[in-house]
């Protein structure tokens, strides 16, 4: 067994000695060598019909099916396991005879960030964990009907869709269980394996070649189907290692047991067991549109069409599209409706990945286009030069229309050319989900064929440039684009501060918030938003939830700190003008979750004294605005609670390669010495044991020899001249 000390030298040993013709050698045979299941299959027969208008505001089939089947299924059980008959919020559950809201969650982006951040919350609101259900919160998870994701976040970070397809696509287990694993089937997100160069910082590691390898083999595999690749393949495959299932440390670079998440289709969700029991919320992912040809690399205008993809239907609920096809055959390109032929559609382009890829798709803006280098991702662990050099090989092996964008055959072309502007293309661009802004991928929630009531919002956005927290720009971007583009199709958004400035002075950016606790009319004209936004820790400790978006590499250590910290504000809500946690919370936070059953019920009862008591501290009033001094010892700069976990390392390496190669070589010197010896010894001992036999011999056994007593050896006699 090699010692850890001796593992570290070898592994010093091998930056040094692998050379551009081993990488080259490595990429070679593995993209010979794999069979991969990335690539889609082409010439399928196609269905009568394809496309579905969704100008009517009717849902999918399927879709109302599921939501109907867990709404008088688990939910009714999950509602009466969570709040009981009522009497804690001085409700009796019966009055509102099983007209009970419905919930949608909205999980934003920011990197690895959003998604820590993100199942630090949802653990908090999950009945399975005993310190949340005992709380309170546990338990809000299983009476929401919804799981919106987006990977996106303020200036393009992705993150929250790779929670929610890691949720989905490992049957729905616990947090715990799915970040940490279970020592079982699931191995856990395995953070400390860095994203882009999970062996070491130089990435010409045998180990990430191989890595690398096996991303381009699928990759290519896909290019060779005959469909564009770009930087967004490269990215959903990294992302599968980590959070679909399939690789364990143990496989994690090789290809042979395992096909690292390549196969998961998103349109094969519906055969889950968790989702064939209605145990999840109904999935959706968000991504968005970059028009073709304007290469937008900031901002993306709130015109441009929002896509979502659930695991029936791709397309847009915006009214200048409003138009679906189904998830199965998406990656077909059809004119007005139509393939080219009735054998001419695609299956298996909803790589659970690629979608994955898709919704955190900002290479628009992070791409060098003249070089295809990465501008922005750490020079220092690897992963600007790993990402470069994936891209390079991309380019070289599979030539693509569109490096930077996510490349999806356009299944719209020449409908409502008037008002689509992608309907003269053959290509959709898509891009980060949260590139208009909109970080929380709220405004699918807000589809007036959904019917929500209550929309949990949970945003980790970096908009805060100083120190990464949110500033309400996603709410403030969902609200602009309901009001102004989907008025016809979506529920009014309701009233929140008018502007980052105002959401930071009424510090509802570093708390829960409430917003639309008063509607003006019976049915309420928008949902009630439960706002939870990633903010510092109550009781003023270190915050390590604002972390780079970035970072792609934890350590165990710091994502420990990082999901306790999450959990712990999730749990604790506040307390005006002090540093406690609130212990009231689980219950107001059941009050926000039930308000909207009043409004169901005829008589409309009263608020009860509880959960007025509870609005009066949580909710936001535009008239009566809170203050962010009511949130006093908040410390609000990042600090990483495990510094060393990466730099103790390289830093070691620096400093001492030349000693442990050193070392290494005497220690092969050594070795050789060890092996001449022992060869040595041997050779002695036979040619011992051989004297030690002529020893024994007697004069009579050989009576031709004579034995010299003085020298102590045969000789043998001397023959006569004369005999």
């Amino acid at each position: 067994m090699i010692s850890p000390r001796l593992e570290l030298a070898l592994s010093a040993l091998k930056l040094v000695l692998v050379s551009q013709f081993f990488r080259s050698a490595v990429i070679t045979i593995l993209a010979a060598a794999q069979a991969s299941e990335y690539a889609p299959v082409r010439n399928v027969e196609c269905p009568a019909t394809l496309l579905r208008s969704v100008q009517n505001q009717t849902l999918n089939a399927q879709e109302q099916s599921y939501i109907t089947g867990r709404e008088t299924g688990p939910i009714a059980k999950a509602w009466s396991d969570w709040l009981g008959d009522g009497q804690a919020l001085d409700y009796d559950m019966t009055s509102f005879k099983g007209k009970l809201p419905r919930i949608g969650i909205a999980l934003g982006g920011g990197g690895y960030r959003a998604a820590q951040y993100g199942a630090g919350v949802l653990s908090a609101l999950d009945a399975r964990n005993s310190t949340a259900k005992k709380s309170g919160t546990g338990g809000l998870l299983q009476v929401a009907t919804y799981l919106s994701a987006s990977s996106a976040g303020s200036n393009n970070h992705p993150g929250g869709s790779w929670l929610a397809g890691s949720l989905i696509l490992n049957d729905w287990p616990s947090i715990p269980d799915l970040v940490y694993g279970n020592g079982g089937d699931l191995p856990g997100w395995m953070l400390d394996l860095d994203l882009i160069a999970p062996d070491s910082i130089d990435t010409s590691d045998p180990n990430n070649m191989a890595f690398y390898g096996d991303i381009l083999a699928d990759v290519t595999a896909k290019a060779k189907s005959g469909l564009d690749v770009s930087a967004t393949d490269l990215w959903g495959r990294m992302v599968a290692y980590h959070f679909l299932n399939g690789t364990t440390r143990s496989n994690f670079y090789e290809n042979t047991s395992t096909a690292h998440g390549a196969g998961q289709l998103w349109s094969h969700v519906p055969f889950l067991p968790s989702y064939q029991n209605f145990s999840m919320p109904f999935p959706i992912v968000v991504t968005n549109s970059q028009p073709v040809g304007t290469n937008v690399t900031t901002v993306a205008p709130l015109g441009a069409v929002v896509y979502e993809i659930t695991p029936f239907e791709f397309g847009s609920w915006d009214p200048n599209l409003s138009t679906m096809i189904p998830t199965q055959f998406s990656g077909t390109r059809l004119t007005g409706g139509y393939p080219t032929n009735n054998t001419a559609c695609v299956t298996g382009f909803d790589q659970a990945s690629f979608i994955m890829g898709t919704s955190a798709s900002m290479f628009n803006v992070l791409l060098d286009g003249s070089s295809d280098n990465i501008n922005d991702f750490n020079s220092e662990n690897g992963d600007q030069t790993g990402m470069s050099y994936l891209l390079q090989q991309l380019s070289g092996d599979a030539p693509t229309r569109a490096l930077n964008v996510a490349n999806w055959p356009n299944s719209f072309q020449n409908l409502t050319p008037s008002a689509f502007g992608d309907a003269a293309s053959e290509w959709l661009d898509l891009i980060d989900g949260g590139s208009n802004g909109e970080n929380v991928p709220l405004g699918n929630l807000f589809v007036k064929a959904r019917e929500l009531d209550v929309v949990v919002a949970i945003d980790a956005g970096a908009d805060n440039a100083t120190n990464s927290w949110p500033n309400g720009t996603s709410p403030l971007t969902a609200s602009e684009r309901i009001s102004s583009i989907l008025s016809t199709s979506h529920q009014q958004f309701p009233p929140i501060p008018s502007s980052p400035a105002d959401f930071i002075s009424t510090g509802v950016n570093q708390r829960p918030t409430f917003f639309g606790c008063d509607p003006a009319q019976n049915p309420p004209e928008y949902p009630l938003v439960i706002y939870l936004p990633n903010s510092p820790p109550l009781d003023g400790d270190a915050p390590a939830t604002n972390a780079p978006t970035f970072q792609f590499s934890y350590s165990s250590l710091f994502t420990a700190v990082f999901l306790n910290q999450a959990f712990a504000n999730t749990l604790g809500g506040f307390v005006p003008n002090t540093t406690d946690a609130d212990p009231n919370f689980g219950k107001c936070l059941q009050c926000a979750a039930i308000d909207r059953a009043r409004y169901k019920a005829s008589p409309t009862p009263s608020r009860s004294d509880v959960c007025t008591t509870c609005f009066s501290q949580y909710c936001y009033s535009p008239s009566n605005p809170p203050s962010v001094s009511e949130l006093p010892g908040r410390d609000y700069n990042f600090t990483d609670p495990d510094p060393d976990a990466y730099n103790k390392v390289v830093e070691f390496l620096k400093t001492h390669v030349g000693v442990l190669v050193g070392g290494i070589l005497g220690l092969l010197a050594l070795i050789g010495v060890i092996i001449g010896f022992i060869f040595w010894w041997r050779r002695r001992r036979e040619r011992k044991a051989t004297y030690s036999r002529v020893d024994e011999l007697r004069d009579d056994d050989e009576p031709w020899r004579h034995y010299d007593t003085n020298s102590g050896i045969y000789e043998m006699p001397k023959l006569s001249l004369d005999s």
